[in-house]
């Protein structure tokens, strides 16, 4: 389907040829930009395979090229909902994500435009972006502060350009996903997370442990007991089942470092994680979006033999809420700090990503607590399709919202 402008053309992506094209694109804008990373092809092929993701089992998902009068690619993007996910907000409310363009204001409305029309034509009444048809972990909200560091592994990076871009069009910012660095050095941690673990640690009821490679098994179900309870009141958040955290685990199984994944109990019950990642995208950026045997075999070279990736990627922080103020936090940071200044630590730092502000207490725990330095920005927007409208911001963690 084509949709023409006098001076864009707006193609939908229907065969692989239009697929490489949109993909392609991010190539072509950002080859001259020291910091971007070119994502794995079939990293993103993935969120618009049918097979591959479940979001289409109660959704539907729409990617656009847009073309100059030249025909060439200068924008691109994607409109996504889930029936479920839209439910639970206060409108129902779809997404649209994947976005590039030039700095081109008319452009970027006209991919919008695309955008806002067919998410309307399904019942929704506003839509978020630029966010992913998938889970928040990956390719979730516009870079706005840190365009100077280089992006962490399925995390956005953009120009500065597009935040003029989607607040000229009328994005309203409904959140904000702070990022920090953690030189994990045990002078930067506060003390009180040590006396904290120690008091806790000293009853022999609780207890951190790195993660068994030989029971990963058992190590998904923890990761689904903890996250279940963990982010379960929060908007937005769909409990994780079985046999997606089996999944998730055995997808990550080749980038697993044991030493840095760790979980804490009590009384053998699951109450907190920290799980964390060599950072791929140090290695992943010479493929140019190939992922073969090849690029597989170098990938696992570089991790496991050169151990060549000098950063960690936190993915996730949590704790049930049972079990907050009780020094967990704290007992999982200590025997984190306590590895990274060991002699067998080949990493110079981690980076901890997606901490929205609509959780004070974790921003504050990792700034007070850990001494991290916040150094990039996300903000995930939202439209409403009726501007007359209220725009409300995102509740804090913990607000439960329309159910129906």
């Amino acid at each position: 389907m084509l949709m023409n402008h006098p001076t864009y053309t707006l193609r939908e992506v229907l065969t692989p040829q239009d697929e490489q094209t949109w993909l392609d694109l991010p190539k072509r804008l950002y080859d001259e930009n020291p910091y971007w990373v070119c994502p794995i092809d079939d990293d993103v092929r993935e969120v618009f395979d049918p097979a591959r993701n479940e979001l289409f089992a109660d959704g539907e998902a729409i990617r656009w090229t847009l073309f100059d009068a030249a025909g060439e690619a200068v924008g691109r993007i994607a409109a996504f909902y889930s029936r479920h996910k839209a439910a639970i907000e206060e409108q129902p409310t779809g997404g649209c994500g994947f976005f590039e363009s030039i700095d081109d204001q008319q452009a970027a409305d006209r991919l919008f435009d695309a955008a806002r029309a067919w998410l309307a034509a399904r019942g929704m009444e506003a839509m978020d972006g630029p966010i992913n048809f998938g889970q928040r972990r990956d390719w979730w909200g516009l870079l706005v502060e840190g365009f100077e560091y280089q992006p962490l592994y399925k995390n956005p990076y953009n120009p500065p350009y597009y935040r003029a871009l989607f607040e000229n069009y009328g994005f309203g910012n409904y959140f904000n996903q702070y990022s920090y660095v953690w030189g994990v050095g045990r002078d930067d941690a506060s003390e009180r997370v040590f006396a904290r673990a120690d008091r806790l640690l000293n009853d022999r009821n609780y207890r951190v442990e790195t993660i068994d490679m030989k029971r990963l098994d058992l190590a998904a179900e923890h990761f689904r007991t903890i996250y279940n309870k963990a982010w379960a009141l929060f908007s937005g958040v769909n409990p994780i089942g079985r046999e997606e955290a089996q999944q998730l685990m055995k997808t990550m199984k080749p980038i697993i470092d044991p030493n840095i994944v760790f979980f804490a109990y009590h009384h053998d019950e699951p109450i907190g994680f920290f799980i964390t990642v060599p950072d791929l995208n140090r290695i992943i950026g010479r493929f140019k979006g190939r992922f073969g045997l090849w690029q597989k075999l170098r990938l696992l070279w570089e991790l496991r033999v050169r151990k060549s990736c000098d950063r960690i990627f936190g993915i996730i922080f949590g704790v049930t809420p049972e079990y907050h103020g009780k020094g967990v936090e704290s007992a999982i940071i200590s025997r984190y700090v306590n590895y990274m200044h060991s002699d067998a630590n080949p990493y110079k730092h981690v980076e901890l990503a997606w901490i929205g502000d609509f959780n004070p207490v974790m921003n504050r725990m990792i700034e007070s607590y850990a001494g991290a330095r916040r150094h990039k920005v996300h903000t995930t927007y939202r439209y409403l399709f009726d501007r007359t409208k209220e725009f409300k911001r995102c509740p804090r963690l913990g607000v439960k919202r329309n159910e129906a």
